[in-house]
């Protein structure tokens, strides 16, 4: 049996006033995911193990099975294998997103109002040209997610995820060494405190900079967010993973389909070949047909899929429930549908399909919680549970209760 995995980053949601009490997932019309709950397994899934941050680079690497204590090196590591940049035993890779500061000194936003890549890649080009040399290098990404490279740098500082805190000052949330750090080096690399204030030191001269690029001169003149200053968080050295293969024998061939580095960063430590999909944009807006498309493909020479959207989570920063519900429908209509309708008639190849969130982003916090997930799997044949719908409470009561990091896919592999 083939397995797909069909996440909806951030989708997991809690109860809002403004829709009668229900969650996002208990509100909004998705009948093909409710049909797999119906006629599937359900339970919850605890993504994220105790003393790690909520966010994606942890969830959807504990998802696939990995144990976050021995391979967890932030999200730099992963980016910068995701475009294709092989790290020196000395780097330390560290994700640096495009931000909006606002006039009064808060983050109003964790993506510089929405960068396009090619607008962001100018806007790294010209801070490369202008901060970096020897030691510090900016390397573009997509959209506002960059990454920025320190040679001898030391991993035993504290960032504070930009998307954790809109609307805080953000001077009081520049990097800090860890206790115990301040002055200690990591071999041959910087003191805590010397990577630091070295990351601080860019945080203050990116502002000038690109304040007063054209980019964002006429952005202000418009009235539109500027993309002004970076923000550099969750970094680390390379990760020493297995491939998936070498975890699960049933996996003998993966791919991973999404348009978020942080995610194709994972499946290439895995051992899965990114498939790109044209107009794929990590937004509303994204090619969810290209998607659903790329993924039935791939599951026809394939034993395991990793499709990703990234639609709800970044709905779910922003605060707008409209956009949140509107992405899960998306999902529901122009992904699950699609290749439900399709693989579902496959009966010399069946596929396990799963969906799931990797953490919830509540709309009325706008942050990623520590929470567990739904999650629903169906395959042909599969024993139904007595869950009717697929949301949050329902899945309380599946089959599966409450399963914690590798258990999930364990179970799934099982299958």
């Amino acid at each position: 049996m083939k397995h797909l995995i069909i996440l909806g980053d951030g989708m997991a949601d809690h109860a809002v006033e403004r829709l009668g009490g229900k969650t996002p997932l208990q509100y909004a019309n998705k009948p093909y995911m409710d049909m797999l709950a119906r006629n599937g397994r359900t339970g919850r899934l605890l993504t994220v193990p105790d003393g790690f941050p909520p966010g994606s680079e942890v969830a959807n690497t504990s998802i696939l099975g990995y144990d976050l204590n021995k391979v967890f090196e932030g999200r730099g590591p992963l980016e910068a294998a995701s475009i294709g940049y092989e790290m020196r035993p000395d780097d330390f890779a560290i994700r640096c997103n495009i931000i909006t500061l606002a006039d009064n000194g808060t983050i109003k936003n964790h993506h510089g109002g929405h960068l396009q890549t090619e607008e962001a890649a100018e806007l790294i080009k010209y801070l490369n040209e202008h901060l970096g040399n020897e030691i510090i290098q900016f390397i573009s990404g997509i959209q506002y997610r960059h990454l920025l490279i320190i040679r001898g740098g030391n991993k035993h500082i504290e960032c504070a995820p930009p998307h954790d805190h809109p609307d805080e000052l953000w001077q009081p949330l520049l990097v800090k060494a860890e206790n115990g750090w301040e002055n200690k080096k990591d071999g041959e690399r910087m003191t805590g405190q010397e990577t630091a204030d070295l990351i601080n030191d860019l945080i203050l001269k990116s502002q000038p900079l690109l304040e007063n690029h054209p980019f964002n001169i006429e952005r202000k003149k418009n009235g539109k967010n500027m993309a002004n200053s970076i923000w550099p968080w969750s970094g680390g050295y390379r990760p020493a993973m297995q491939t998936l293969e070498e975890l699960y024998p049933q996996i003998k061939c993966g791919a991973v389909i999404t348009a978020v580095d942080l995610i194709k960063g994972i499946g290439h430590y895995a051992g899965l070949d990114a498939i790109n999909v044209s107009g794929a944009t990590g937004l509303y807006n994204t090619n969810y047909e290209g998607k659903a498309q790329a993924t039935i493909k791939a599951l026809r020479t394939n034993d395991f899929v990793f499709l990703h959207l990234e639609a709800s989570d970044e709905a779910g920063h922003d605060g707008d429930l409209e956009l949140k519900l509107r992405t899960i429908e998306y999902l529901d209509q122009r992904i699950v549908k699609p290749i439900y309708d399709e693989v579902s008639k496959w009966k010399d190849d069946p596929v396990c399909i799963a969906v799931m969130p990797d953490h919830p982003t509540p709309v009325e916090m706008r942050i990623h919680v520590q929470e567990p997930v739904p999650f629903a799997i169906w395959h042909p044949g599969i024993e139904p549970d007595d869950v009717q719908t697929y949301d949050e409470i329902s899945c309380v009561s599946g089959y599966y209760g409450l399963l914690r990091q590798d258990e999930f896919i364990k179970k799934l592999m099982a299958l």
